[in-house]
């Protein structure tokens, strides 16, 4: 889904997406898709923040009921009193899935660092994906399940040879950037966390907050900035930790087209000077370039395409629930 695309193919794409997860979303984003007077409110909005998960988001923050009906859904944003729309102008979809790790793990297992590494996620929201070796793992192959870690378990269903580490990996330090990085203190900032939640996924609110408590325990290092002007200098800062890895998910999406190129040369410049590594986890349109070094995504398959260095090396889910590694 492109948050900067028309707003019909924005809710009808995030409307297949969402369906196989969340029947009430994938429900609600169909109807808007075919809802010409919800599509007129929406296209008041600035760009980017008519997205599906930000508006649904601030709806269920206004009492709208989830799951719930449409009607409910479309009576609360054509008769909105303001407050709504407030909320999405001041909000962001900062979701922070910590499930992700299930397929992120691996790929940094392919770096082939055996030092414990200096860690910095773009875009880590409240940083709570900054902890690989806080959690457990199940992967469960064809073969049958491997496990790795201590800890609550992160589950994925794996297909193809992917590489499955015996132990997580080690973490000197870990830290990010973020245009607003939000504090796990910040009660206010952890409730708006839980409702990106989608509405059926109570296993993921538990896990949100178990997430949670463990960043409080140990806060990670975030800086306020714009990744694109200040990931050089922090990458050059945590190289005294050790090994830098640069990972993301699910946050290129949110910049311009012009935007995600300059990244992409940034990225591919910082690993071949021997700077970082770098690991990405961005839905299939976001980095062209790295998708297109794998195989042609299927138009109808709804993915996210994770790579190591600019090539792509699995088709994974957008909440780490699978994993299909590319041969």
């Amino acid at each position: 889904m492109d948050v900067y695309g028309e707003l019909v193919d924005q809710y009808a794409d995030f409307g297949r997406y969402a369906a196989a997860d969340s029947a009430c979303f994938g429900t609600w984003a169909a109807a808007v898709a075919d809802d010409a007077d919800v599509l007129a409110w929406l296209g008041t909005l600035p760009p980017g923040k008519a997205q599906p998960n930000l508006v649904f988001a601030a709806a269920r923050w206004h009492g709208v009921p989830a799951p719930g009906p449409y009607d409910a859904l479309r009576d609360a944003l054509l008769g909105d009193d303001g407050r709504i729309r407030a909320t999405i102008l001041e909000r962001r979809t900062q979701t922070n899935e910590v499930g992700r790790l299930a397929t992120l793990v691996p790929a940094i297992a392919t770096l082939g660092i055996v030092e414990p590494v200096a860690l910095l996620e773009v875009g880590p929201s409240a940083g709570l994906v900054l902890y690989p070796d806080r959690w457990s793992y199940a992967w469960e192959t064809e073969d049958g399940t491997v496990t790795a870690g201590t800890g609550l378990a992160l589950r994925c269903r794996v297909r193809g040879p992917a590489p499955l580490p015996a132990e997580p990996p080690r973490v000197a330090w870990r830290g990010g950037v973020d245009l607003h990085p939000l504090d796990v203190a910040d009660a206010d900032a952890m409730a708006w966390l839980t409702t990106l939640v989608w509405p059926e996924q109570d296993a993921r609110r538990a896990q949100l907050q178990q997430a949670i408590e463990v960043a409080r325990a140990d806060p990670p290092d975030l800086r306020t900035g714009d990744l694109l002007e200040e990931l050089p200098a922090l990458v050059a800062e945590a190289s005294s930790y050790g090994p830098v890895v640069v990972f993301h998910t699910a946050v290129i999406a949110y910049l311009t087209d012009p935007d995600r190129e300059r990244f992409h040369d940034l990225m591919t410049g910082l690993v071949a000077d021997g700077a970082c590594r770098w690991v990405s986890n961005e839905g299939k349109r976001v980095l062209p370039r790295v998708t297109a070094t794998g195989p042609p995504v299927p138009e109808e398959r709804a993915t996210f395409v994770l790579g190591v260095d600019g090539r792509a090396v699995a088709w994974t889910h957008g909440h780490g629930r699978s994993m299909r590694w590319l041969a």
